[in-house]
């Protein structure tokens, strides 16, 4: 239930290809589910009650609240019914997992390591190495992308376990409590046989825990940054392991390499990972081209919280110099009231430097509205409104609060949001 979301499509995708005969269904019709049903998965949409039929088991993704009409439904007829991160232990018996978990950077660091080691892979993200959120392999290893949000990465049975950074995020799910989110991290990496970290990130490097430590800042020399034909490229030496080069632009790309290269020494040898790390071509929503000429570069980008969208610009910003352009426009979805709201110093921070921002209504997924008053928070930006953005042609057009119709063509635009903006900036799904 739910099957159109990121994490439970891989799921289903796994599944699927392990031989499990399996059904799904979602609110509405999406580029996932249709996918989903020419891979031969059976998917419904909107959600009926029809939909249950005689199934062994129920998975439900976070997004679906208990008085789902299907939920109801299953458990009425007795079938069991499972949480995705009650089903975890189910689907990763048995394997050797290489999980990845972190507030920032998991996504890319996961597919990067997907590049570095054969075996299936389970990711929260479309990797454009193999165009999915799953890999399938006759292989007892899997990446799997393990997730914080839920404290579903306690259940992924880890063999090797990264950690990006320890950053508080979704702290509604840990009571507000950082103890309880900390100790949540510990336990993830306690769980795990071989552990690699992030050493300079402010908690992790409180951790007494026997783990390879990467220490970027003295870690990570000769940090260069490059574009050929548009593409991004960031290249840098590892220790005493010689250079790397790895798609994407910025110092954290290089910090999300390390931490795969510094994975995968248990499984490949190191002229492989030099050479497979090529492979990766980054992953859809995280700086993602998807218009560029000498004029005009369009970017789509899945940040959604401060720290993430400092970094992007930051990125934006000498992706923008190497090809000689000038202005760089935001367009900011706010993502969830919560993370707004208790956020709001850092969102109000992490603009600097832009020429321009153009800032979308709240995406709610779910969540009851939280006063904000947007227009005085970020008046220091001198920010355009408006309800949605349309990409026509090549550009960005848009209707602002006046009335004013707007079209963005030149410079670098740069969309922000884990909402629907993606849909927008692409023009369709």
């Amino acid at each position: 239930i739910g099957i159109g979301g990121i994490g439970i499509s891989a799921i289903a995708r796994f599944l699927h290809e392990k031989g499990h005969k399996i059904s799904g269904s979602d609110i509405k019709e999406s580029k996932t589910t249709l996918e989903l049903q020419n891979e031969g998965i059976e998917v419904i949409t909107p959600h009926c009650k029809e939909a249950i039929k005689d199934q062994e088991f129920v998975v439900y993704s976070a997004a679906i609240k208990e008085d789902n009409i299907e939920l109801v439904e299953a458990r009425k007829k007795g079938i069991k019914c499972f949480s995705r991160k009650e089903i975890l232990p189910y689907v990763l018996e048995d394997k050797c997992v290489f999980a990845v978990a972190g507030a920032h950077g998991k996504s890319t660091t996961s597919a990067m390591l997907a590049s570095l080691i054969e075996g299936s892979v389970i990711i929260g993200a479309i990797s454009k190495q193999f165009g999915s959120n799953m890999r399938y392999a006759k292989s007892d290893n899997v990446v799997f992308e393990a997730d914080e949000s839920d404290s579903s990465f306690l259940n992924s049975n880890p063999y090797l376990a990264i950690v990006t950074n320890a950053e508080p995020e979704h702290m509604e799910h840990y009571d507000y409590d950082l103890a309880k989110f900390y100790a949540a991290y510990k336990g993830f990496l306690e769980r795990a046989k071989v552990r690699v970290i992030n050493a300079e990130d402010e908690f992790l490097s409180t951790l007494k825990l026997d783990a390879i430590r990467l220490y970027p800042s003295s870690d990570i020399t000769e940090l260069t940054m490059v574009v050929r034909d548009y593409q991004p490229y960031t290249s840098f030496n590892l220790k005493n392991l010689g250079k790397f080069e790895a798609f994407g632009m910025g110092e954290h790309i290089a910090i999300d390499a390390s931490l795969a290269i510094l994975a995968a020494m248990h499984e490949t040898p190191l002229k492989d990972i030099r050479e497979n790390l090529l492979n990766f071509k980054g992953i859809k929503k995280r700086f993602d081209i998807l218009s560029a000429n000498k004029n005009f570069v369009l970017i789509d980008d899945y940040a959604h919280h401060p720290t993430e969208i400092k970094a992007t610009l930051k990125s934006v910003f000498e992706y923008a110099k190497i090809l000689g352009i000038n202005s760089v426009t935001a367009i900011f979805q706010p993502h969830r009231y919560t993370r707004l709201s208790t956020n709001l110093p850092g969102f109000k921070e992490c603009f600097k430097g832009v020429d321009e921002l153009v800032i979308l209504p709240v995406y709610a997924a779910g969540e009851n509205p939280i006063e904000v008053d947007m227009k005085s928070e970020f008046s220091e930006y001198n920010p355009i409104f408006t309800d949605k953005v349309e990409r026509v042609e090549e550009g960005i057009e848009f209707t602002d609060e006046f009335g004013v119709k707007n079209r963005l063509s030149d410079g670098i635009v740069v969309g922000f949001g884990a909402g629907d903006i993606s849909v927008q900036l692409r023009g369709g799904y």
